[in-house]
């Protein structure tokens, strides 16, 4: 009979965390999830997956405008927040069972209570009950950074948004990185009124500097509002729930809604680490080594709690090279080089590898590929907007160090793309290669 209640207790029912829990289950591992809210974690339940259909959704207004140059015409056409709210959360709903199913069909056992460190190998959990467990992944993810100043608390991060009561006619947004551009597009697209606060002059930190340029470019064409090197000083709340914000010394402007998208934070509080000795780096993120073992043995992190890269494929890797490692005695560690990621802005971004900056820092002598292009739908529809596509190679050997991507459908394509910059091909791979016509991914086969 085992010392320990459970081989493995796992706290947060995320991407990370069920992955790991289903995998090391299915190793034969006891295994128990604590999850305080609902399993699925922040991406399935108030992340990228309902974020993604309102970016579907919002994208219908220009689809309906564009149609006239097709043929299409629709009269009295008008858009209902409420229907596709409620049809969001309702798909939320089936993702949440999906995950408990999945989760039940590998006999792990699920706890939804808030769960604390007490120990190396011991748990406390909302109901009072200790419980123990030979191992403890902790994949509690993150949670949303809020600026403090007066007023602040009448802001709304992301985990807000898919559930307003009605569409906001106006909508200030604090912060310049993906969560804020995304946002900005889709509720420009639904018909708000948007503004982007951003503290520096730079949107998209860490993205190439061109793409960049294109997306701010024809996000104001759309007609969202940018106000750079803008700090917030104040906000009030009227008395018929409308805001007043002041920002840098001006008189109050007036909104519906504020969101502040200004980064995530390790979701740390009361987790109890401190009763284990578990470390944290200066921004609070768990410190673990390669195999995701913390620096105290029973005791491993995965996911955005960790100081590596916060995406979610990249939480399910961790998760799973965890259960092999741990319980089928299989050392795996996660590659984090060439690992491609997207803005889901309008047009969307999409980006794997070296930027033209990183890659000119670290190899010199490079050369850079690219086609500016109107795509063929929005020619037809008479829709200025171009898009950009760059390939950058190293000089002498034209090995792929990066691709980046503005335009429709972006993120569709660089998915299969980052394949043959993560095989560390070469540009005459790509030009051996028969375009695919007419299409925008021929551009990656074109490049002159």
């Amino acid at each position: 009979m085992s010392e320990y209640d459970y081989d493995l207790f796992v706290i947060g029912a995320g991407s990370g965390g069920t992955r790991a829990a289903r995998v090391s289950a299915s190793y034969g591992a006891k295994v128990a999830v604590a999850e305080e809210y609902r399993v699925g974690g922040t991406c399935v339940i108030r992340g990228c997956v309902p974020k993604k259909m309102l970016v579907y959704g919002s994208h219908f207004s220009e689809d309906l405008e564009d149609g006239k140059n097709f043929g299409w015409t629709w009269e009295n056409a008008k858009f209902d927040w409420t229907k596709l709210r409620d049809h969001i959360l309702s798909d939320v709903d089936r993702l949440n069972s999906a995950y408990t199913q999945t989760l039940n069909n590998h006999d792990v056992e699920i706890i939804l209570e808030r769960a604390e460190i007490v120990g190396p190998h011991e748990v406390k959990l909302a109901s009072g009950k200790t419980v123990t467990a030979k191992y403890i992944l902790v994949a509690v993810g993150a949670w949303p950074d809020v600026a403090e100043f007066p007023g602040s608390e009448h802001m709304l991060t992301s985990n807000e948004m898919f559930h307003l009561e009605k569409l906001p006619e106006t909508v200030i947004i604090s912060g310049g990185g993906y969560i804020a551009n995304e946002f900005a597009g889709i509720f420009n697209g639904l018909g708000s009124e948007v503004f982007v606060v951003n503290r520096s002059d730079v949107i998209l930190r860490g993205y190439d500097e061109s793409l960049r340029d294109r997306l701010l470019q024809i996000a104001m064409t759309k007609g969202i509002n940018y106000k750079f090197n803008c700090t917030f000083d104040k906000i009030e709340k009227r008395e018929d729930g409308a805001l007043d914000v002041y920002m840098d010394g001006k008189p109050a402007m007036r909104a519906d809604v504020v969101l502040a998208a200004t980064g995530r934070r390790p979701k740390i509080d009361g987790l109890g680490l401190e009763n284990a000795g578990v470390e944290t780096n200066e921004k609070g993120a768990i410190k673990v080594d390669e195999y995701s073992r913390t620096n105290v043995d029973s005791i491993y992190a995965v996911g955005d709690v960790t100081d590596r890269v916060q995406l979610t494929p990249v939480a399910i890797r961790e998760g799973q090279a965890f259960a092999d490692t741990v319980f089928n005695d299989t050392p795996r560690t996660v590659d984090y080089s060439c690992i491609p990621s997207a803005v889901f802005s309008q047009p969307p971004i999409a980006s794997v590898g070296l930027t033209e900056g990183e890659a000119r820092t670290k190899y010199g002598n490079i050369k850079v590929y690219s086609s500016d292009f109107r795509a063929m739908r929005n020619a037809f529809a008479d829709r200025p907007e171009r898009s950009l596509y760059k390939m950058i190679v190293e000089a002498t050997s034209e090995k792929i160090l990066g691709l980046h991507m503005i335009g429709p459908d972006a993120p569709e394509i660089l998915q299969a793309a980052a394949v043959a910059v993560k095989a560390g091909l070469t540009k005459q791979a790509f030009d051996d290669t028969v375009a695919l016509h007419p299409s925008m991914a021929e551009e990656l086969v074109l490049f002159k």
